[in-house]
């Protein structure tokens, strides 16, 4: 079975992750941009971020046999400083049109403030205009709130719900997100966010329709592995094969395929250990 990993923060991993992931099984990946555990200062570590993700983390990934492709946004939970929010924006265009960019996210809400809502309805637009596909970030907390203002805004700008994905979901905001032609992403953690039994409730309770599983792994208490512990547990559940591809595959590359430089390759070598040069 095929699997892309359409949501993970490989800049926070190790490469014994990317050895993991490999040999369980992932072989392509998508890095939306994110918040690097401190307030930037200076619309230049945007962009330094930005070109590292494209190119040095796809270099890093390819040497495990993995195929990485990144996405472009200023994350949600740096945009209260709206001058600086508006500089990175201003230069945010060379990355984007990037040949590994293939996304304009994570965007969203974090805190549903008035800022954020303002950077978010800005890069959704960006997003529409480039006819780039977008994800989307809903909030960890007061989700349901965040979930309504941000379909709302979605609805409001008219635009292409076929390339969004609304990210994060849970039980309670699902029938939000499903209100809509976006796809629902499900967000499996350890001890937050869901684990594969909510992810079976959900698929039980709202089908299978237009629903992204993905991994997420970051800084905090994440697994790199998280899909492949979904596909154990609906396999060993009952739920047909097919309902388990489109989770883990279809939809995603359905969704990346609005890009022009998604072309996903499944057959990368990993670098053999041996050829790695050791220090003399």
């Amino acid at each position: 079975m095929k699997i892309i990993e359409p949501h993970i923060h490989m800049y926070s991993r190790t490469t014994d992750d990317y050895i993991a992931m490999y040999n369980a099984g992932i072989k392509v990946v998508v890095e939306p941009s994110f918040w690097l555990g401190s307030e930037r200062r200076y619309a230049g570590t945007f962009f330094d971020y930005f070109k590292l993700i494209l190119e040095f983390e796809t270099l890093r990934a390819s040497r495990f046999g993995i195929d990485h492709f990144a996405a472009v946004s200023i994350n949600p939970k740096e945009t209260e400083n709206t001058a600086l929010v508006n500089e990175a924006l201003d230069g945010m265009g060379e990355y984007l049109d990037h040949p590994r960019c293939v996304a304009l996210g994570e965007i969203g809400l974090n805190n549903n403030t008035k800022n954020e809502i303002s950077a978010f309805r800005k890069q959704l637009l960006m997003a529409e205009e480039r006819k780039m596909p977008a994800i989307v970030h809903l909030p960890h907390e007061n989700k349901v709130e965040g979930a309504r203002i941000i379909v709302d805004i979605i609805k409001a700008e008219g635009v292409d719900q076929n390339k969004i994905v609304i990210d994060h979901n849970t039980e309670a905001s699902m029938p939000i997100s499903k209100d809509t032609d976006c796809f629902c992403g499900l967000t499996v953690y350890p001890y937050s966010k869901l684990d594969p039994a909510r992810v079976s409730f959900i698929i039980e309770k709202f089908g299978s329709d237009r629903i992204i599983v993905n991994g997420s792994a970051d800084w905090g208490v994440s697994d790199p592995l998280s899909l492949i512990k979904v596909v154990d547990y609906l396999q060993n559940n009952g739920h047909d094969e097919s309902v388990i591809r489109k989770l883990t595959y279809d939809h995603a590359n359905e969704l990346y395929s609005h890009s022009p430089n998604w072309k996903p390759c499944f057959d990368l070598k990993p670098t053999p250990i041996s050829d790695f040069q050791r220090e003399p």
